[in-house]
């Protein structure tokens, strides 16, 4: 079961804690330690992301990138976070709920990374079952979705095994990797079983 911190006001930040992992927003001071890991994942990575700005592990953009989410947290656009393993205390990814609509809609989209090294270590799925309750319980949305690229077996079976629905394709649905490519598509409502 996750717990959510509410760290004080000074801090700006949610603390959520779930098997082996902790999650809270970025701060200026993880610089180091995300560049590097960032860094020695570039080829892990590159097939399952966006294009990387050329300036994009630089501490100048990476100090734009704070601003940003500094400003889609207190809009309730976007809620991103590092992921931390409870034993060590390193940083070894993130999960970023982007997109959040309200109105009718009440939902959210899901994104997450895992440094090379620590890839099927259990680290991305107990973070992303961490983040089930921050979605449903505290800023009470109704519908949780991810994609994936088809060809990911990996990003597939972690979002099975956290209980999220397969419910479509979706043709050159996000450019990654410098093309547009399709995804399949998931969801969770916050009526589904928890896993």
């Amino acid at each position: 079961m996750a717990l959510l911190r509410t760290l004080s006001a000074s801090d700006d930040a949610y603390v959520i804690e779930g098997e082996g992992v902790m999650l809270r927003l970025p701060r200026l001071a993880d610089y180091a330690e995300w560049a590097e890991l960032r860094t020695r994942s570039r080829a892990f990575l590159t097939p399952w992301e966006p294009t990387w700005p050329v300036d994009d592990l630089t501490k100048t953009a990476y100090r734009r990138r704070l601003r940003r989410y500094a400003r889609d947290v207190r809009d309730d656009q976007a809620y991103p976070f590092f992921v931390f393993s409870s034993r060590t205390g390193s940083l070894v990814g993130g999960c970023t709920l982007s997109n959040v609509r309200r109105g009718v809609a009440q939902t959210c989209s899901l994104g997450y990374w895992v440094g090379a090294h620590h890839k099927q270590q259990g680290f991305t799925s107990a973070a992303v079952k961490a983040l089930v309750p921050f979605v449903f319980d505290h800023l009470k949305l109704h519908r949780l979705e991810a994609a994936c690229l088809p060809t990911n077996d990996a990003s597939r079976q972690l979002l099975v095994s956290c209980g999220f629905t397969q419910e479509g394709f979706a043709r050159n649905y996000l450019r990654i990797d410098g093309a547009w490519r399709d995804h399949l598509l998931f969801a969770m409502l916050s009526t589904d079983p928890r896993k």
